[in-house]
């Protein structure tokens, strides 16, 4: 069952976000990137108060994703991007994104925050944060 309310346009909205940020990390790269997605709508809280639907946070300037921000945000959903995007949606979840709000891609290192927020853990090329339990309880 849903966690969220969706279209069949706002899978193939996240599942293009989840292509564009991770598809260089594989299928789980992209699944928790899609977990990170569903969070900043479920949360209603921090930088994402007011962020009620799919298309509100793939688009969501500033504080949005750098793929819809840089250009790269491109190209098509395959078939394959949108059962990885209904997953999320049903509410799979995946360590370190499982809680997540945030994720980047590092020079180096993952710091142990970012914007005041604690690393959760490193999967491949980016790092997750997430906020604790009682600034965003509906992640949790």
């Amino acid at each position: 069952m849903a966690v969220i309310q969706y279209t069949g346009a706002d899978v193939s909205l996240l599942a293009r976000l989840m292509r564009a940020e991770a598809e260089g990390d594989g299928q789980l790269g992209m699944l928790m990137v899609g977990n990170v997605g569903v969070n900043r709508v479920l949360g209603n809280c921090l930088d994402f108060i007011g962020i009620r639907s799919i298309q509100q946070m793939v688009f969501q300037s500033p504080g949005g994703f750098e793929a819809t921000q840089k250009g790269y945000f491109y190209q098509a959903a395959r078939n394959q991007d949108r059962q990885l995007a209904r997953r999320v949606i049903n509410g799979e979840r995946f360590h370190p994104a499982s809680n997540g709000l945030w994720f980047f891609r590092p020079p180096a290192a993952c710091p142990s925050q970012w914007f005041n927020q604690w690393n959760t853990g490193r999967f491949k090329t980016h790092c997750f944060y997430a906020p604790s339990a009682a600034e965003c309880p509906k992640v949790y």
